[in-house]
């Protein structure tokens, strides 16, 4: 049962594949000699070589090729947007074909894999101890990915996040038809078996100087900042929150509840906005609504998210920006737009970005911050400028997929293993 009641009260949009649908599925692969499908995957999965070896009914060898490529390959065949990047390229397109179900696939062979065997089995025993510590700071994609790395290569990965869960956006962030909460621990308690140490519910800014100190390597993974807030009058009254805050309510907070919402409005164009307009009318919402303030070629969501969220009843309004939220009585009655048109609404919710990573360098000597505010590394390496500290994920590419979080892992990680070999 997940974590979160509310959550529980919407379905999956892609259930697991039985073994006769992905054996079928399976089936269709062309087997490509120079796969495009691999090219377009960020942690480059041998796509074609974990079909076939499910055709074959090889199943966990097929897990075991996926995670080898990427560690977090359960929770990423559920969140990747495979409609850009691997399914996108599948040449099945070039023949007016449907292209093969990579991610369900994917999350099949994974979830019997994960099912069936501990860590350790299935991804090999861990080297052995080194008595190298490395603290990772944030308990996100990123850091569990390169701290399961770290583990397998013998060294004590140790995990801290401010916050009492594990899983930073995987857990609190996607959307609940994507992956629910209790599906996103169960993969991180699987990669615990590894020797995963967690730290939570811990501030790190006073112990900032103890760490560096006390550990031979730091790893930065702590994603972005809070939602961002609009400028106008009513921006912070009741019943108006931040999109990725409502989002992680749903997912993990037991009582929470929206009340007797009938009419929400979201201001945003992007991904996160598409995903919460999904999730509301799932919840039962009677009227949701997109505000987007240009036309809707300039949306950066993924158009196959705003097609899913149409086909839900989700209304778009193109060209439309607000200039006043209006509360009586201590509730939401609405807003005005520029045009100085009255909406009424019971639910606002704002998703116009994430504030970038909070000033650190007062903490942690020699980091240094871009024009936006995200933690510079050498991209070859995701090395800082100081050489006891690597960062990845949102926190340096200001907020990409899941995946690409996994990929800026592994890139630390290989450059850490051999900066820990010479200390």
């Amino acid at each position: 049962m997940s974590f979160s009641s509310l959550e529980c009260l919407i379905d999956e949009k892609q259930p697991v594949y039985t073994l006769a649908q992905a054996l079928c599925e399976a089936q269709r692969c062309l087997f490509c000699f120079d796969p495009p499908c691999v090219k377009a995957c960020p942690t480059e999965i041998d796509i074609p070589k974990f079909i076939s070896k499910i055709a074959s009914k090889n199943i966990i060898g097929a897990a075991q090729s996926i995670l080898s490529a990427n560690i977090l390959g359960h929770s990423c065949a559920k969140v990747c947007p495979v409609e850009v990047l691997c399914a996108k390229a599948c040449v099945y397109h070039d023949r007016g074909e449907l292209p093969i179900e990579i991610g369900r696939l994917q999350f099949f062979a994974t979830s019997q894999a994960i099912e069936k065997f501990l860590a350790p089995d299935l991804l090999g025993a861990a080297k052995a101890r080194t008595g190298k510590k490395i603290a990772l700071i944030g308990a996100g994609p990123a850091s569990v990915a390169a701290g399961a790395m770290l583990a397998l290569n013998g060294h004590q990965a140790v995990i801290f996040d401010k916050k009492n869960f594990i899983g930073g956006l995987n857990s609190a962030g996607i959307a609940p038809y994507k992956l629910k909460h209790e599906e996103a621990l169960r993969e991180i308690r699987w990669l615990s078996s590894l020797g995963l140490e967690f730290c939570l519910g811990k501030e790190i800014a006073e112990e900032a100087h103890a760490l560096e100190q006390d550990y031979d390597a730091l790893f930065m993974g702590i994603g972005l900042g809070e939602d961002k807030r609009l400028m106008i009058s009513g921006a912070d009254g009741p019943s108006v929150y931040g999109a990725c805050s409502l989002i992680e309510k749903i997912k993990t907070q037991k009582n929470f509840s929206l009340g007797n919402i009938k009419r929400a409005h979201i201001i945003g164009g992007g991904n996160t906005a598409l995903d919460l307009a999904q999730e509301l009318r799932l919840l039962g919402v009677d009227y949701v609504a997109l505000h987007y303030r240009r036309d809707e070629p300039d949306m950066s969501g993924y158009a196959h998210e705003l097609s899913a969220a149409r086909k839900l009843g989700v209304h778009v309004w193109l060209n439309s920006e607000i200039s006043k939220i209006i509360h009586e009585d201590a509730e939401l009655k609405g807003f005005y737009t520029q045009e100085g048109q009255l909406v009424e609404s019971d639910l606002l919710a704002l998703a116009i970005g994430q504030s970038h990573v909070v000033k650190i360098s007062k903490y942690f000597s020699s980091i240094s911050y871009d024009a936006r505010g995200l933690i510079q590394v050498d991209p070859k390496t995701h090395r800082t400028l100081n050489p006891k500290i690597w960062a990845a994920g949102d926190c340096v590419n200001g907020g990409k997929e899941v995946v690409n979080a996994v990929a800026e892992a592994k890139i630390a990680v290989k450059s850490m293993l051999a900066y820990l070999a010479e200390v």
